[in-house]
């Protein structure tokens, strides 16, 4: 590992280029650059689960840390490290302060392995708008986590309304396992689905692409009925037009599996560490239509799909929306008091 204090940019990429050499064929063939934005406290989450995904999907990961917007000072200090204990990868991180964490894409852009895609994944709550961080911008992939914000499910219908192709969200990818069992569950079947409920937690980010997944698919209005029992999405329900019911229901690692003239069976549904929800996400480096028609559902939006993949940069500066924010609670403080 080298470790770059008080550096430049220049310098950066000055010294992954000696570290490539030195370290030989440890990493080549890059399928990738994954730009990871996250805040420091979660540094090490962020790496160990690019560490899963690169084991799959060959890459070089920019980790981008941006804090102290209003320091007076910019500074940039970085890690580099090819091999050692991100595995076989290539992985930059940098901390950026003051201004400059403003501009970090001064500093991403030359670190980009050239004529491969560029993810960039959000392990925290996103931009309101994707197109006001520059790092998003210039991806041909972008995932992000509805689960980390404040309201999932509002931030998910936010997602709806700045979704362009290209975008995806690891709430999505949870659901993996789930849309599987229940596809599978009309092998053997032909009958419509006239009715469906899911059971979760009003919060649950998941349970509300399942439901907008039954929606676009199977043309119905599936019912959420709430519960305070458990954490995440319990039960899915269906009802067929032959009058044949399909459950199936969560408990730990294992899916009940219920169909009406049959035996119950177990069935695998466990859940899965945030790398390889990831490394998931970076088999396809296409739009995902079927996500897009689910999100649409889940917002009552359509044709999320037919929307332009390219977005154009929208500058904003956090620090004076702080301020400007900072001066308009002094004020109505003031307001009151009078």
């Amino acid at each position: 590992m080298i470790g770059l204090w008080d550096t430049t940019g220049n310098e950066v990429v000055k010294a992954l280029a000696a570290e490539r050499r030195s370290a030989g064929g440890v990493a080549s063939g890059m399928a990738l650059t994954l730009i990871v934005v996250v805040d420091e406290k979660r540094v090490r989450e962020a790496e160990a689960a690019a560490t899963i995904a690169a084991a799959a999907h060959p890459c070089r990961i920019v980790v981008v840390v941006r804090s102290d917007f209003e320091r007076d000072r910019n500074r940039l200090d970085a890690e580099i490290v090819v091999g050692g204990r991100l595995g076989p990868c290539e992985a930059v991180v940098t901390r950026m302060y003051g201004r400059l964490a403003l501009h970090a894409e001064s500093v991403v852009m030359p670190l980009l392995v050239p004529d491969v895609p560029v993810v960039t994944w959000w392990h925290g709550e996103p931009p309101v708008e994707i197109a006001t961080d520059f790092l998003g911008v210039v991806a041909d992939r972008r995932i992000t986590d509805a689960a980390q914000a404040a309201d999932p499910v509002a931030a998910l219908k936010q997602r709806a309304a700045d979704y362009a192709p290209g975008d995806t969200d690891l709430a999505w990818t949870r659901i993996t396992p789930w849309r599987t069992l229940v596809a599978g569950a009309f092998d053997t079947t032909q009958a419509r689905v006239t009715e469906a409920t899911v059971v979760a937690p009003r919060t649950d980010p998941t349970a509300a692409l399942m439901r907008g997944w039954l929606a676009a698919r199977l043309g119905i209005d599936p019912v959420w009925e709430p519960t305070d029992q458990y954490p995440r999405m319990r039960e899915v329900q269906l009802r067929c037009a032959n009058g044949d019911e399909l459950t199936l229901t969560r408990e730990d690692n294992i899916a009940t599996f219920r169909r009406t003239g049959q035996e119950d069976r177990a069935l695998p549904l466990v859940r899965r560490p945030l790398g390889d929800e990831l490394a998931e996400e970076l088999r396809r480096l296409d739009a995902d239509q079927v996500y897009a028609e689910a999100l649409g559902a889940t917002a009552g939006l359509t044709d999320l799909e037919q929307r332009p993949g390219q977005r154009v940069h929208v500058w904003k500066d956090p620090a004076t929306a702080q301020r400007a924010e900072a001066g308009v609670t002094a004020h109505a403080g003031a307001t009151a008091r009078q």
